[in-house]
């Protein structure tokens, strides 16, 4: 999304991304650890890469990176809010090749959501409206799934602009793909926001079930990554001028959680379960690895961090996490690339 001041208080194609590695960013403007640097007892940072920062590729302007995702043989496919798609290297990470979208009147999108399907075709997310579109490789499209009445954008439903489909992720097996609001609908209580799923069917996907999903208090959900066993990577992430960005990485369950389909306001009433959600890391306690930011944050390494991928697992069972940040194409951010590895707990806490 494109940034906003909010006041902070502080998967067929996910089964191909757990048995590939993407290589440490790499390059003279790189951190690099040379051993384990904690951010929390479940989360570790590896190195950290401002290579792509305001940097251009074939013409295009590589930044604005909102969403990454695995494509096949390891590739990463990292998501532009502009409506460029740039595959990347698996193991420089820099782009071989890129793809402008556009929706059915040949306009550009506010991309925010990536999955690769597991023939290759991409699922990608727009905040406008919202929507989820299906591109083949070569970005032409194919079509699009429905969405619910109040997940729009307000006239048409309850959404506010710039706060809808901001994560998007296929869950193991690729028989349901998920997409998370960032903010909360109209009538629903602040923070709590909405994730909707998709059945697939014969020749697409249909409309399934939906969950509640409670924020810290100022943030919203930058991103959604599925985990193997089938929880969900949550990114919570906020910004306060002055300050900084707020970053934190969360393991939610949704198993049992209340279907929300037919509920109209989400409010914490009794009977309504929300997705059940345990802080993994708080992003401002990694080491900085000798980062420089543009701008004031809490820690040099943040910036606004709206992009996660699963790439692999580590020899000792940790899953390998590519992160990404948008930097606006704004000359105070940076588009910079993070390693991380994360040990999951076997519970969610409640």
């Amino acid at each position: 999304m494109r940034m906003r001041s909010v006041l902070a208080t502080v998967t067929a194609g996910l089964a191909a991304a757990t048995c590939v590695t993407a290589a440490a960013p790499a390059d003279a403007h790189s951190g690099k650890a040379p051993g384990v640097h904690a951010c929390s007892p479940a989360v570790s940072i590896t190195s950290y890469s401002d290579a792509l920062d305001k940097t251009t590729y074939d013409g295009t302007f590589v930044g604005n990176l909102s969403a990454l995702a695995v494509d096949r043989g390891g590739r990463i496919a990292a998501l532009s809010d502009r409506s460029s798609l740039f595959t990347l290297d698996r193991e420089t990470l820099k782009p071989t090749s890129v793809v402008n979208l556009v929706d059915e009147k040949g306009a550009p999108l506010d991309s925010e959501g990536l999955a690769v399907d597991g023939d290759g075709t991409r699922l990608v997310t727009s905040e406008t409206e919202p929507s989820v579109r299906r591109y083949e490789r070569d970005g032409t499209l194919v079509g699009s799934l429905p969405v619910p009445d109040a997940l729009k954008v307000a006239p048409a439903g309850r959404a506010t602009s710039n706060l809808t489909f901001e994560g998007l992720t296929l869950l193991p097996g690729g028989h349901t793909l998920l997409a998370a609001m960032e903010g909360t609908l109209s009538g629903d209580t602040a923070g709590i926001v909405r994730f909707q799923t998709w059945e697939r069917t014969r020749h697409d996907f249909r409309l399934s079930a939906q969950y509640g999903y409670r924020t810290d208090t100022g943030l919203g959900v930058s991103e959604a990554q599925a985990t193997p066993d089938g929880r969900l990577l949550v990114l919570e992430r906020g910004f306060t001028a002055g300050v900084g960005n707020t970053v934190r990485l969360y393991l939610a369950d949704l198993r049992h959680a209340t279907d929300t389909r037919r509920v109209d306001t989400l409010t914490g009433q009794d009977g309504v379960r929300l997705a059940r959600k345990t802080l993994l890391a708080d992003l401002v306690n990694c080491p900085s690895l000798g980062a420089q930011a543009k701008q004031p944050q809490p820690n040099p390494l943040l910036d606004n961090i709206e992009g996660l991928t699963i790439t692999g697992r580590t020899p000792d069972g940790r899953l390998q996490l590519l992160l990404v940040s948008d930097d606006n194409q704004n000359a105070v951010q940076t588009t910079r690339l993070y390693s991380l590895s994360a040990r999951l707990p076997h519970t969610v806490n409640g």
